[in-house]
């Protein structure tokens, strides 16, 4: 391989895939634990991947591409029949309209391959903060009192208060197929740094909605990359059944906090307002960690201090709570200084549980520092179940803070540990000539349809062409070059260096199709097709 091949394998192996999501919430009343459910309508919501290497994306099981969107006026028309996908009410009919405030620990339900969360059944005041009771939201039983929580095709409904559907990712890197449950046979995935979660253009600053948003990505299950029968990848779940070609996941969902250590003013103040330290129990008859009783609590005392700029635990609902659990919503060592009531370990069976989320703090840490964010196994396709809501129990959910009204959230993933400047240097690699310009590839088909019978006569190539400006500054040095020189610039033609990688066969499938150019100095430029053959 020469020196040129050689840069081009390089780049290639830097260029990875990155995806994007952009979400807008509308809060038009407050909505935090603290008062009754007032609803907090989403007006839109929007997923846009795109990807250069090793991904494609799905929203229906069928049509495959580089980019999808689904936001309230298409999540369900995009989508396989059957989908139980979930905006904030709409489409469930009448019940739990808008955002509420919901708490969960990522576990999912195999039973219904729905992840387990819970919302506020009651909340009273203490002295020293509120009693919380909580109860579980039914997108799991099938029961007959819920009859209706099951649609047609054997799917649990969502119910309300939260975003919820299902994305579809092929990673068709490797040819092998591994059908056990097994992490170390899955490629990482990283949260690239530019993902936030900010306030709106139109919203409100500085009072917080932003920093109590939570983002869950429940992998359910997956199948070989080469399945093309579209019910059996949109039906995957996470029991398959016997002699099914699914591979059961479920494992708990990796759920992102981001602004982990951001605190607004207002937050911190009605913490330090309604918190006091609650004592540890030292008589079982009287029990005076009776959350209704003042002496429960140490009044002229203070919680916990939080301070923005400093991250602390959200202590997450993890099961059903009572009147008997005897909660108060500022239970755990970080806050009131009471343990009784939270987990140590994710197993145990106490009500509250501080979940160790993926923070913007880990994020932003860079090199071999840089932590996974998921895994996906190679040459597969994982049904991913993806959940949006505002999280109950963070401190940052106060009274106010949907005054802010409308927030924007972006993330995108990356295969690439390192970024492009940690491997390369800010300047980026010097090149000889100065020439840094990537080629142009032309009249690729993002998307195409074939029938079995006209494979034998397609051509990838019809009508592509691939160009590159060079750094031939005057018309003498271009012709030298055997270049074509016009509009003071130097242009060679690069179609015939276009390497393609085409497999497409004669079997009705989705095939991806790739084209890589790279010009004399190793600047490379690759375009992809995605070719669905029918019968």
């Amino acid at each position: 391989m020469n020196k040129n091949e050689n840069l081009k394998s390089k780049r290639v192996k830097r260029l990875v895939v990155i995806s994007f999501l952009l979400l807008i919430v509308f809060a038009v009343s407050t909505y935090a634990w603290f008062i009754g459910m007032r609803a907090v309508n989403v007006q839109s919501f929007e997923i846009d991947i795109a990807s250069t290497d090793s991904l494609l994306l799905s929203l229906d099981g069928n049509t495959w591409d580089t980019t999808v969107t689904i936001d309230s006026g298409n999540f369900s028309s995009v989508s396989y029949t059957g989908n139980v996908n979930n905006w904030a009410g709409l489409g469930t009919g009448a019940v739990n309209p808008g955002l509420k405030p919901i708490s969960s620990i990522g576990e999912i339900d195999t039973a219904s391959s729905t992840m387990k969360m819970y919302e506020k059944g009651s909340l009273t005041a203490t002295p020293g903060g509120y009693r919380l009771l909580a109860s579980r939201i039914h997108n799991y039983q099938t029961n007959q009192q819920y009859a209706n929580s099951v649609n047609a095709y054997g799917f649990n409904t969502e119910n309300g208060g939260y975003i919820a559907f299902d994305l579809f990712v092929k990673n068709f890197s490797g040819q092998a197929y591994y059908t056990e449950d097994n992490i170390l046979n899955e490629e990482p995935i990283y949260l690239t740094t530019d993902s936030q979660v900010s306030v709106g253009s139109t919203g409100v600053a500085n009072t917080g909605l932003e920093n109590s948003v939570r983002v869950a990505f429940a992998q359910i299950g997956r199948v070989n990359a080469k399945t093309t029968d579209v019910n059996t990848i949109t039906g995957i779940k996470c029991v398959p059944g016997e002699n099914s070609p699914v591979t059961g996941i479920c494992r708990v969902a990796q759920i992102w906090e981001p602004n982990d250590i951001a605190h607004v003013n207002n937050a911190i103040s009605y913490y330090n307002t309604s918190c006091r330290p609650r004592k540890a129990a030292v008589d079982p008859i009287t029990d005076p960690t009776d959350i209704t009783l003042a002496t429960s609590y140490t009044l002229d005392g203070a919680c916990t201090a939080v301070a923005n700029g400093t991250a602390k635990n959200t202590y997450a609902v993890g099961r059903v709570v009572d009147i008997a659990d005897k909660v108060d919503i500022y239970d755990g060592t970080q806050y009131n200084g009471y343990s009784a009531t939270t987990r140590t370990n994710y197993s145990d069976s106490q009500p509250l549980y501080a979940y160790d989320y993926f923070t913007d703090t880990e994020k932003n840490l860079t090199g071999i520092n840089r932590p996974t964010f998921i895994t996906l196994a190679p040459n597969s396709i994982t049904k991913i179940r993806v959940y949006v809501w505002i999280e109950g129990q963070d401190i940052d959910n106060y009274d106010f803070s949907s005054i802010g009204k409308q927030i924007n959230v972006s993330f995108g993933f990356t295969k690439e540990r390192f970024t492009e400047e940690e491997a390369q240097g800010i300047d980026g690699p010097n090149m000889p000539t100065g020439d840094e310009i990537k080629p142009i590839i032309a009249g690729v088909e993002a998307t195409k349809n074939l029938t079995v019978a006209q494979v034998a006569s397609y051509n990838p190539m019809a009508g592509v062409t691939a160009s590159d400006v060079g750094a031939e500054d005057t018309e003498a040095k271009c012709n030298t070059a055997q270049g074509t020189w016009a509009n003071n610039k130097c242009t060679f033609d690069l179609t015939t260096k276009v390497q393609v990688t085409n497999p497409v066969v004669a079997t009705a499938g989705t095939y991806v199709v790739r084209y890589l150019v790279s010009d004399w100095q190793g600047n490379y430029a690759e375009a992809i097709s995605t070719v669905t053959v029918t019968e």
